[in-house]
């Protein structure tokens, strides 16, 4: 299963997030599916209402940007890490 981890300040909003957590799927958006289950409002709070990524979110597997921010369909595998981030603006 892949592992997952996040930004810290993703844990404000979710805070029984675990870092290097495995989770199943064979896609990002498998990956947050699964997520959804397990911390309700996730999916919502990195996309939006049609499933694509919110602007200020990133997501990386195995230290490359995911392409497909739209339908989410890069592919991750056993053992992969993936980086779910969150940029913070303002000041």
């Amino acid at each position: 299963m892949p592992h997952v981890n996040f930004t810290r300040h993703l844990q404000t909003f979710f805070p029984t997030l675990k870092m290097g957590e495995e989770v199943p799927g064979a896609s990002v958006r498998e990956v947050i599916a699964e997520l959804e289950k397990r911390y309700p409002g996730f999916a919502l709070y990195v996309g939006d209402e049609t499933g694509r990524l919110r602007r200020h979110v990133h997501v990386f597997v195995r230290e490359e940007p995911i392409c497909d921010r739209d339908e989410l369909s890069d592919a991750v595998s056993q053992g992969d890490e993936v980086y779910i981030l969150q940029a913070l603006s303002g000041g």
